[in-house]
């Protein structure tokens, strides 16, 4: 769920999203300290204000077939997606970017995130804190975080600060 900002609240709480609950068939897949509530990059906040827009003509278009639950992503009438409509669209998305669809799954955005996030140089801590590996970093770097840069770096650039090349 997605909540605005509270610019008045003390402290002010910027646009965020609530990750309290995942159904899925078998249950909840959220425990106690897995929940988070986590603030929203402005990218983030523009692109679903622009599907909000979509959903609101989807739902002029749908007319009487329309059944208003207030989602930002639905099925053409409104409805919830299931795991196949998700699929589906993301293959979709894929196809049109021109990347092999058959090579990709929704669940390798999550890799992305971590992968990326990580190379920005956050902490694993601060990003297990953020996808809700709260019982440690371990999953996180172990499972999820791949290598982006081919090489590592830090190490000469760290040496390079400290032992600048003589100007000549």
């Amino acid at each position: 769920m997605t909540a605005p900002s509270n610019p008045d609240a003390d402290p002010p709480a910027p646009p965020h999203m609530t990750v309290w609950r995942s159904g899925r068939l078998d249950g909840d897949t959220k425990t106690r300290k897995s929940r988070r509530t986590i603030a929203l990059p402005s990218r983030c906040i523009e692109v679903l204000r622009a599907q909000r827009a979509r959903m609101d003509r989807q739902r002029v278009h749908a007319g009487a077939r329309w059944h208003d639950h207030d989602l930002v992503f639905a099925s053409e009438s409104g409805t919830g997606l299931d795991a196949a409509n998700v699929r589906r669209g993301f293959r979709r998305v894929l196809t049109a970017a021109g990347i092999d669809a058959a090579e990709w799954t929704p669940r390798e955005l999550r890799h992305s995130f971590v992968s990326l996030l990580s190379d920005s140089g956050m902490t694993v801590d601060q990003i297990a804190r953020l996808v809700g590996h709260a019982g440690g970093s371990s999953v996180t770097e172990l499972v999820y975080r791949k290598q982006i840069r081919p090489v590592i770096d830090d190490g000469a650039t760290a040496m390079n600060d400290l032992f600048p090349e003589e100007q000549r």
